[in-house]
């Protein structure tokens, strides 16, 4: 059976994977690209649209960072990483942070309490919008993923979900050496997790710490 994953999912010390007060301007809330600024610099985030002045880096961050796309059939997100809206759907016209031609490149299924149309973009982007539990989404993801993986891609709330579920077999976390504070915990309700993971951690030069969860077979 195909693997669920996640990948270059980033949080700080104090355990907070979005900042408070996200909004159009701030996805990440007060926490601003503060959690993300390992990956900007790497040659797969490059790739993928993110600017930046100096020369692409291709070194263990990228390394890491590189993995995310590989043997991924689809990608489920939770409504908040779409867009910045709340509640029933007040502009259709919103399309995503990713512009006409989102990185994805695969169907992507939305968790939200108000499903809508599926939308289709370029580059064989389709987003389909479910209101579905853990269990059922992954069901209609690894209809739409063939033999491929599914990508858990956040935010929080969604990953929180899948792991609640028991659902995911792959994860990486990049360990960021901020304190936020406040904003929105990846870890709450999860004690003992480490129990069903075998855990790698891998040190960077920029200061993160690249862990890696592998499930255990036994």
């Amino acid at each position: 059976m195909s693997l669920v994953r996640v990948h270059n999912f980033s949080v700080s010390l104090d355990g907070f994977g979005a900042g408070e007060g996200q909004q159009l301007d701030a996805p990440f809330g007060h926490a601003g690209m503060r959690l993300m600024q390992w990956a900007t610099g790497t040659r797969t985030f490059r790739e993928m649209g993110v600017p930046g002045d100096s020369e692409a880096s291709l070194g263990v961050d990228d390394a890491f960072a590189s993995t995310w796309r590989a043997g991924i059939g689809v990608e489920i997100m939770g409504r908040n990483k779409f867009g910045p809206q709340r509640g029933p759907w007040d502009d259709e016209e919103w399309k995503g942070w990713w512009g006409d031609d989102p990185v994805f490149r695969t169907p992507v299924v939305v968790l939200t309490h108000h499903p809508r149309p599926k939308l289709e973009m370029e580059g064989g982007t389709t987003f389909h919008f479910v209101d579905a539990d853990p269990v059922s989404a992954l069901e209609q993801a690894r209809a739409l993923a063939g033999d491929l993986d599914v990508r858990i891609g956040g935010g929080v709330a969604a990953v929180r979900q899948f792991l609640e579920a028991d659902l995911i077999d792959h994860m990486h976390i990049v360990l960021v050496p901020i304190v936020l504070g406040r904003g929105e915990r990846l870890w709450d309700g999860l004690e003992g997790l480490e129990e069903r993971f075998d855990i790698e951690a891998t040190p960077s030069p920029s200061g993160v710490v690249h862990l890696v969860f592998t499930r255990r077979t036994a």
